[in-house]
């Protein structure tokens, strides 16, 4: 039953961080292009909130079973590639997201201690945020082929 939970788990995350993601680059479109940035500052601040929530969900339900081999041995997956090639690709969403959190961080702050949207959220900077999460959001994407070719067994290397 630990298996299923946690299988669900890592698809629920995808599931919820896929449109999370998107859904920040398009806010953040909208802060990039409109005078009247709150209402998609905001947005594009819950959408960020849940891209997060789902980053823990991935990460936690991944790492759990990774070391517990609740699906394969941990061997298994390191001598898997697929799964080095989805790892790095996660890797690079992670590096990708510091600048992005960094400074969404800082706008939230703001915002919360008074500022403005419109005195916060640099329409430039909104701009490239958002770039950023369409990267990210393709990545997944790719994450997700690579993850279906080792669910099938391909990509095992010879001793895994």
């Amino acid at each position: 039953m630990l298996q299923i939970g946690l299988a669900v788990l890592h698809l629920l995350a995808l599931a919820l961080g896929l449109p999370s993601v998107v859904g920040r680059a398009r806010a953040l479109g909208r802060v990039a292009r409109e005078r009247s940035r709150g209402d998609a500052l905001h947005r594009a601040f819950a959408a960020d909130a849940l891209w997060g929530v789902a980053a823990m969900l991935w990460i936690g339900s991944g790492v759990w079973r990774y070391l517990a081999g609740t699906e394969k041995s941990t061997a298994y997956y390191n001598r898997n590639h697929f799964f080095l090639a989805k790892m790095s690709l996660l890797a690079v969403v992670l590096l990708l997201e510091i600048w992005p959190m960094v400074k969404l961080i800082r706008w939230r702050t703001a915002v919360r201690r008074g500022a403005s949207a419109e005195a916060v959220a640099m329409p430039e900077t909104a701009r490239r945020i958002a770039v950023v999460s369409y990267v990210q959001s393709a990545l997944v994407v790719f994450m997700v082929f690579f993850a279906v070719a080792m669910a099938r067994g391909l990509g095992a290397m010879p001793g895994g």
